[in-house]
């Protein structure tokens, strides 16, 4: 009889997926929230190409909490007198404990606590924070011109109205401020430092600014800086802030020729984070925790040494 078939070859298994990269998805936060925005205003633009680039960054704490949804961006445009705010707000998350040796992401290095003036003791200088006549905050990128300097023991200096108050009555001790000017000459800035006794007065200042702008009673001061900068100190601006430590950074932007800023300049945006995010937090504070500032003896006249210049007038 002939042979039985072969019986037919069993089928291959199936082939075994690989498996999935270890990352984790992190989910694209909504638009920045808008309030008071004039009629007609085009919406809020998404970061700028500054903005990305310092995603990447391991020092990039601001765009680290963005993404985390531990940061909100309000764009407020203050009633009557067509000026716009930027808050960049931290706020604390629940996260697991680090491992031993290493360093969350957005904690302050070990080096120094920024949290009180009484382990940061050594007062800001203006030669500290504006070390040069020129700032260079991105390689690449061309340098500001630092047009003028100047740090006082007086905060009310930098401050109208219910905010210089505020500022005197929570022990602010200094402020250390430039007027800067793009290299283009389109743009000019004024950018500062406020030194208050801790963490917690610094987050107080912080939580009544935005009211004070929204109803009128206070600001901000632009520092004029000679012939052709008079629009710091009298122009519609946009004006950022943000906490870390015991200091209260700030920024204000206006257009050179003294002519309203568009809601979606991002010329301003770019200067409002290279100003508080890239220069100030990332480089003069974070020196602060890591380059022997913390924990000096304190000394008044440290505080006014760059001082003596006459305060712009409203």
């Amino acid at each position: 009889p002939p042979p039985a078939p072969a019986p037919p070859p069993a089928p291959a298994p199936p082939p075994t997926p690989d498996p999935p990269p270890a990352t984790e998805s992190v989910p694209v936060p909504d638009p920045p929230h808008t309030h008071g925005s004039a009629p007609g205003a085009a919406p809020e633009p998404q970061p700028t190409r500054r903005a990305a680039a310092g995603r990447g960054g391991a020092g990039s704490r601001f765009w680290q909490a963005v993404v985390g949804g531990a940061a909100v961006l309000v764009l407020l445009a203050l009633c009557g007198i067509g000026a716009a705010a930027v808050l960049i707000e931290r706020t604390e998350q629940a996260a697991p404990d680090p491992s031993p040796g290493t360093t969350a992401p957005g904690a302050e290095p070990a080096g120094g606590d920024l949290d009180s003036r009484d382990t940061d003791r050594q007062p800001l200088t203006a030669k500290e924070v504006f070390p040069g006549k020129t700032l260079v905050v991105t390689a690449g990128e061309p340098a500001y011109e630092v047009l003028k300097t100047h740090s006082s023991g007086s905060c009310a200096v930098a401050a109208t109205g219910e905010l210089g108050d505020l500022l005197a009555r929570l022990g602010c001790s200094q402020v250390v401020r430039a007027t800067v000017r793009t290299a283009d000459r389109r743009h000019l800035a004024t950018v500062g430092l406020f030194n208050l006794p801790d963490r917690g007065t610094a987050q107080q200042v912080q939580g009544r600014i935005r009211e004070l702008l929204d109803e009128r009673q206070g600001r901000f001061r632009g520092m004029a800086a000679g012939d052709g900068t008079e629009a710091v100190s009298t122009a519609a601006a946009r004006v950022g802030w943000q906490v870390r430590g015991h200091y209260v950074a700030y920024c204000l932007v206006v257009r050179a020729d003294g002519e309203p800023l568009p809601t979606n300049d991002t010329t301003a945006r770019d200067i409002l984070y290279d100003m508080l995010e890239l220069h100030l937090d990332q480089s003069v504070l974070q020196r602060r925790t890591t380059g022997g500032y913390a924990g000096q003896p304190t000394t008044r006249e440290g505080a006014d040494r760059h001082g003596g210049e006459d305060p712009p007038q409203d």
